[in-house]
Order: C-alpha cells, then structure tokens, then sequence
C-alpha cells in the first residue's frame, strides 16, 4: 500500500511510524521544516485530567498510557513526573473536588493533597494559605517536543519512510485507484490512501481534496487558537514537574529552563505583532513565577513566542475517513502532544481496515455540509 502522509509534525511523523510498521510504502511531505507548526510552539503537556465529553477524556487518557509504553523505563523526550494543580477560588475549588471524584470513579490517577505534601514533592512552591486546594494526577507529564519528534521521524526513516521537506501540497486529485498529489515544487506523488495531518492548515488542505473540515481561526487575534509562552534563561530553582495554577502553567524545559504560559495572556495575543524577550507579556510571566516559585525572582526571559493551535471547530478531535472509498483521511486534534504516540496505533489500523473504537465519535462526518465552525471552544489547560 502506498500512503502520502502530509505534514511532518508529531502526529505527522507517528502516524507515518505506524504506517511504515505495518509495511505501507510511505512518503510524507511537508510545507516547510518538521516541528516547525504546531508541534515547536507547543506547552507540551502529556493529560488528560481535564479533558471532557467522557469519550474525550478516555481517547487522551489512552493517550497518556501511549507515552508511557513509547518511553519505557526512560526516554530524553518524556517525563512522566505528574501535574501539581492548586485552586484558591471558591468557584475553582469546588469544579476542581468535583473533576477528581469524577476521574476518580473513572479509574484515572488523581489524589488530593496538603499543603505540606504539595511542598514534599516541590520545595520552592510558594503557593500557601488555608484556602489553597491542592491536586496531583501522577501519571501525566510533559515532553520535548522537537526531542520526541526526531525520535518518531528516525524510526519512520529508518522502516522505509521517505520524508520531502519545503514540499507544499497545493493539488489532491482523486484517481479511479486512490489519489495523485501535486507540491508547488512541481512533483507529483501517487498513492492508495492519503493521510492529512497539517495541524492549523487542516482546512486548506482538506478543500484540495473536496473536504470541508471547520478548524479555529490561527491567524486572528485573541482567538481560541493563538496563545502566548515563554521560556526563561536557565534560573537555579528546584521543578521536576508540570504546575497549573489559576494565573500561571509553568514546568521545566531543559538545561535549567524554564517554560511558562498564562491561559489569560492569550486573549492578548495577536499573530501580526511580534513578541519580544523584554516585552509586557514576558514580564507579566516573571512576575507571576516569582510568586509562584522560590529562587525565580531574579529570572530572565529568553524567548516568548507565540504558539497557534490546531484547534477543530467544535474543540474535539477529528479522525477518519471523509467517505466511504477510503482514500483520504483526516487528523486534527487540539491534543496532538498527548495523542500522538497512541494514533501511531490506531490510525495506522484504521487504515488497514482496522476500526477504533476510540476514535468512533470523533469523524470528520460530524460536521456535515453545516457551518464551517461552531462556536469557538473556550480556553482550556492542554498542550498547546
């Protein structure tokens, strides 16, 4: 079987792993750099504890177990260290006691814990009060991205996989056998099945192919698909972990980095503005993480850059083919950090006739020949 798997992302590259796994002859292309869409400007935060409809939170909650298995007993990509979340509204406190009965009675890890717990596991967490609830999922973590997609990508090459960089699709014609795909560099690629995997370009690239799949405007200021983070100079403070808190989402980032996001911020960001280290965005996140963190208050900032999503119009991920011949199948997810080493798997099946019973409610299908896009989701914690 011969797949053209477009975008070189990490979804990109694990679904074209899995393919290549299975013995499909695989090429992938890509418009520019891989990683350098969604998956470079990514929080990169491995979760699910805040994932909702149930179906959601069960497909990432696969996903989450996925990174475990891909990292085994120890990766340079993955650090299964948890999410420490603490709340200190009355309206947070309450949503957060009634989400961990509810992971609980669904069997995913989530404890609460004290303040002195809290501070056992970080010591310079300066978050205290009587009024400060506290919460622990252990099994999440958070990766590296470009680490974890130069893994995916190297395997894929090295099963038979053939990755074309600067190689943009600007042609999906359909073909009696399956599709012939033409790039602005004037090559042509045939192929039984092609599989989307273009991020925030979904739709663009989709319509080549006759689809209408509706996904969150990236380019439009403070929409749900633009968000703001930043990463510090190497400061000497003590975080093995990824911490969510009303104003600030802070974890670790290599080499004494540290990378920061506040989910506020982002009804700010513009993708026509350029940002800068020493900018009101990176200062207002300093002076958050030094309430937040002891030893951080002479930190500087190296870099703040803004991310855009991949975000589907409904919020939900998309998986599937787009009609019954099988020839052109869509993924688009919010969560591509999280999913991507379980849709290495599953899409890979499913393109060998394999049906997911994880992925049954989330097909392109969904959204019929209705508007382009529901109602913008409102922001949530999650990867990206």
């Amino acid at each position: 079987m011969q797949v053209v798997v477009i975008g070189a992302g990490v979804v990109g590259a694990a679904v074209a792993l899995g393919l290549a796994e299975r013995g499909a002859d695989v090429t992938v292309l890509d418009a520019g750099r891989p990683g350098a869409g969604t998956s470079g400007t990514s929080f990169a935060w491995v979760n699910s504890a805040n994932k909702e409809p149930e179906p959601y939170h069960a497909l990432n909650h696969a996903g989450v177990r996925a990174h475990h298995e891909l990292a085994g007993d120890g990766s340079p990509w993955f650090f299964p260290t948890g999410n420490l979340e603490w709340a200190v509204t009355e309206q947070h406190r309450a949503s957060l006691a009634a989400r961990l009965d509810r992971l609980t009675a669904r069997g995913y890890p989530a404890r609460r814990l004290t303040a002195e717990q809290a501070r056992e596991l970080e010591p310079d967490l300066m978050v205290t009060g009587e009024d400060v609830d506290f919460a622990f999922f252990p099994e999440e973590g958070h990766v590296l991205p470009l680490v974890l997609l130069g893994r995916l990508l190297g395997d894929a090459r090295d099963r038979g996989a053939r990755v074309r960089v600067g190689s943009a699709v600007v042609e999906i014609e359909r073909t009696p056998t399956g599709a012939v795909i033409g790039t602005a560099d004037g090559a042509r690629y045939s192929a039984d099945v092609v599989v989307s995997c273009t991020g925030r370009w979904t739709s663009a690239v989709a319509g080549l192919a006759g689809v209408g799949v509706p996904m969150v405007d990236a380019t439009r200021a403070g929409s749900a698909a633009v968000g703001i983070l930043a990463t510090t100079e190497p400061v000497a403070v003590r975080l093995s972990r990824v911490l969510t808190g009303p104003q600030l989402n802070v974890r670790p980032d290599g080499g004494g980095r540290l990378l920061l996001q506040g989910l506020d911020l982002d009804a700010r960001a513009d993708p026509a503005v350029s940002l800068t280290p020493g900018g009101v965005e990176g200062k207002e996140l300093l002076g958050r993480l030094a309430q937040v963190l002891r030893s951080t208050a002479d930190a500087e900032i190296a870099t703040v850059r803004l991310g855009q999503r991949a975000l589907p119009g409904d919020g939900l991920t998309v998986a599937g083919f787009t009609d019954g011949d099988a020839w052109f199948y869509v993924v688009a997810t919010h969560s591509g950090i999280t999913l991507a080493p379980l849709l290495r798997r599953l899409v890979a099946g499913e393109v060998f006739g394999e049906e997911s019973g994880l992925l049954a409610e989330f097909r392109p299908g969904r959204f019929g020949d209705g508007p382009q896009a529901a109602a913008a989701p409102a922001r949530q914690p999650g990867e990206q």
